[in-house]
């Protein structure tokens, strides 16, 4: 039988050998916790910077003054006179905008639902087909294209506007099918095995995802329509085109840089405003913070 100043010896070792494992334990994780933790995920950033805001604008703002000062101050013969007068630059300026709106509605409704068609699976092989097809709407020379769709169709906005949109449709339906093929097959089954529909699964993980892409298609679409509207003038469309072909036949210097410079001046401030719906858009989930 054990005496008591046995035992006590005995305890008091095994209790400084844990003391001394706890203590190893406390260090190891010590180590662990020193590493530097990942930093939390700082504010988002702001999406629109007040330079995004203010430098394209004014900008523009001091061409389009530049030009009314030296229009003011210019020696204008009565040819010149003719050609802007009577509202003629303003109705040429609506005529131009209002030929980018409507064919860019119409390749929206076109090109989106198109391109979500084609990344189905019932439809993916016809993929080749459609796409070769926008392909050669937009290789097609736009002012051939027009040309031909004024013999079928006859003079008139209806022959410009259908030219410009088969020219504008093929970069919102490549970046429509580009951004819906680009997404993580790995999110598309765990929304499956969580119980969304098909069309759930489009409606909230697949279209989210390839909004940067698709809005990026749209921003290309616009401005092709802006610049691909001054053409309409040879088919009976109006537009600003119709400033720019009076300057040059007439050998008006003023009637073309007026036209030029509006034509130009259009075109960044539609770039401009769709870059900033560009990045009003884009799902949230998809921004990193700061």
């Amino acid at each position: 039988m054990t005496t008591p100043e046995v035992e006590e010896p005995e305890r008091l070792e095994r209790l400084e050998q844990v003391r001394r494992g706890d203590r190893e334990d406390r260090g190891d994780r010590g180590e662990i916790e020193g590493e530097a933790p990942p930093p939390p995920p700082g504010p988002l950033k702001p999406r629109i910077t007040w330079q995004k805001l203010t430098l394209l604008p004014a900008v523009l703002i001091a061409v389009l003054l530049a030009t009314w000062l030296w229009f003011t101050q210019a020696d204008l013969d009565p040819l010149t006179e003719n050609a802007l007068s009577d509202g003629q630059v303003s109705k040429a300026l609506w005529q131009h905008i209002e030929l980018t709106a409507i064919s860019t509605f119409f390749v929206l409704i076109i090109a989106i639902p198109l391109g979500i068609l084609l990344t189905r699976k019932a439809f993916r092989k016809a993929t080749p087909v459609a796409m070769t097809i926008a392909n050669m709407g937009q290789a097609t020379p736009a002012i051939g294209l027009l040309a031909l769709l004024v013999i079928w169709l006859g003079t008139g906005q209806k022959a410009a506007l259908i030219g410009m949109i088969i020219y504008a449709v093929l970069p919102v339906l490549s970046n429509t099918i580009a951004g819906l093929n680009a997404n993580d097959p790995t999110l598309l089954e765990a929304a499956r095995g969580i119980g969304m529909s098909p069309t759930g699964v489009l409606r909230m993980v697949e279209l989210p995802l390839a909004v940067p892409l698709i809005l990026a298609g749209v921003r290309t679409a616009l401005v092709l329509n802006v610049g691909t509207a001054t053409l309409a003038t040879f088919g009976g469309g109006g537009g600003l085109g119709v400033l720019i072909t009076t300057g040059i036949t007439n050998q008006r210097m003023p009637v073309l840089v007026l036209g030029s410079i509006l034509t130009v001046a259009l075109a960044l401030l539609v770039d401009w405003l769709a870059s900033l719906a560009e990045l009003l858009l884009r799902p949230r989930g998809l921004e990193t913070g700061t």
